[in-house]
């Protein structure tokens, strides 16, 4: 390893890898943003009670299988995989000439919207059934109890797996050279064809995922906690209905 072709590489070609880490994060935020709201949508449905009887209740089955099969094959399968059959399959048997970063941005939101509907069914469940009973008992429908008492605590409780599934996705990205969508990996290998220096060249990409997937966990984090609010609060709203030991005495003399 040489110092100065490390120094080299990253003076000649950091717009390439500047432009692989920029396209690297729009497909990675994206993905998981639109990851988030399909998999926000299958798990509530997938949360509907089911009816006893009625076309309701196969309309409901028909969707929860569907919506299971979904969830079962984009979860079992490698990402690399469904980025070939789904770019190719498009061109082989729709004749669909997908652009390539769009075509990533939708494999990678499919993809992590399968991992974030568990995510949140999880996050749904974890909610004590008293709470759906209450919002039952004065008359919220299926959708208002989730809007309004579940998803709130929910989404709270599930922000670090959220977290976590967004910074599996910048690193995952990589696998998406397969179809040249030019992220960072792709440019990465660009680089290495023009000086076959392949140690420091991926060197300086490692240190860059680094830094994304280390400012992102710090961001993150922040968001946590002030989402959690302070350590130490008092309620101030209830701090005049709280009756102190001086209180008590001076009620009680002026009552003598």
């Amino acid at each position: 390893m040489s110092l100065e072709w490390i120094v080299k590489i990253v003076l000649e070609y950091w717009p390439m890898f500047l432009r692989g880490a920029g396209i690297t994060l729009l497909i990675s935020i994206t993905g998981t943003i639109i990851g988030f709201i399909i998999g926000l949508i299958v798990s509530v449905i997938r949360t509907i009670p089911m009816p006893s009887r009625g076309p309701k209740k196969i309309v409901l089955k028909v969707i929860n299988t569907f919506l299971s099969v979904y969830i079962e094959v984009f979860r079992g399968t490698p990402m690399i995989v469904q980025a070939m059959v789904i770019f190719y399959g498009a061109a082989l048997f729709y004749g669909i000439q997908m652009d390539r970063i769009l075509a990533g941005i939708l494999i990678v939101s499919i993809n992590t919207g399968a991992y974030m509907s568990e995510i949140i069914r999880g996050g749904i469940v974890s909610i004590d059934k008293g709470q759906y009973e209450a919002a039952e008992a004065i008359g919220m429908n299926h959708f208002q109890t989730m809007v309004n008492v579940v998803l709130p605590q929910a989404i709270r409780n599930i922000l670090p797996a959220t977290g976590n599934e967004f910074v599996i996705n910048i690193k995952d990205t990589a696998v998406l050279n397969v179809i040249s969508v030019s992220e960072l990996f792709f440019a990465t290998k660009s680089v290495v064809g023009n000086n076959f220096r392949f140690f420091e060249a991926f060197l300086v990409t490692s240190i860059i995922y680094f830094i994304m997937t280390f400012s992102v966990t710090r961001i993150l984090r922040y968001i946590e906690r002030k989402m959690d609010g302070p350590d130490n609060y008092i309620m101030y709203a209830n701090q005049m209905q709280v009756e102190t030991p001086e209180d008590m005495l001076r009620r009680t003399k002026q009552n003598f």
